[in-house]
């Protein structure tokens, strides 16, 4: 059973992180809720984690997770060990490289980490770009 849930992870964004970070979390929090077809919550006991799931032909697909710690880890190369479509892993990468000005290969980004997400989300538009870039590929995994 889940410890975490929607409030208390929310609670412990807040008390963990800047005004800024916070409100980045609780935009992508809201846009799970909407948009995943499986949002699940953390089991730790240090700080709360929101997984986004995506339902494809080889099953439940996470696509990114969220720490309370104000972290994001955005599930690349879980991705690509799926043996998901290529067009769907290129597509989404190029996008994660255009809005966030880094390379998404497997060469330079070799493992699935959690980053700050202060240090990947500079403007509202970066966000939201990202937010556009997930519902692309829920859209093209369930084609």
């Amino acid at each position: 059973m889940a410890k975490w849930n929607k409030k208390t992870f929310i609670d412990d964004l807040r008390k963990n992180c800047s005004r800024e970070v916070a409100k980045i979390g609780l935009q992508l929090v809201d846009f799970a809720e909407n948009h995943s077809d499986n949002l699940s919550w953390g089991r730790g006991s240090d700080h709360g984690t929101m997984t986004f799931r995506c339902d494809t032909d080889q099953g439940l697909v996470p696509l990114f997770h969220l720490s309370s710690e104000g972290k994001i880890n955005i599930l690349l190369n879980a991705l690509r060990s799926k043996g998901l479509p290529k067009q769907v892993i290129h597509d989404m990468s190029l996008k994660l490289e255009s809005n966030f000005l880094r390379d998404y290969d497997p060469e330079m980004y070799p493992v699935d980490v959690f980053e700050p997400m202060n240090h990947l989300f500079h403007t509202n538009t970066q966000v939201e770009k990202f937010i556009k870039t997930v519902e692309g590929c829920v859209y093209r995994l369930k084609q």
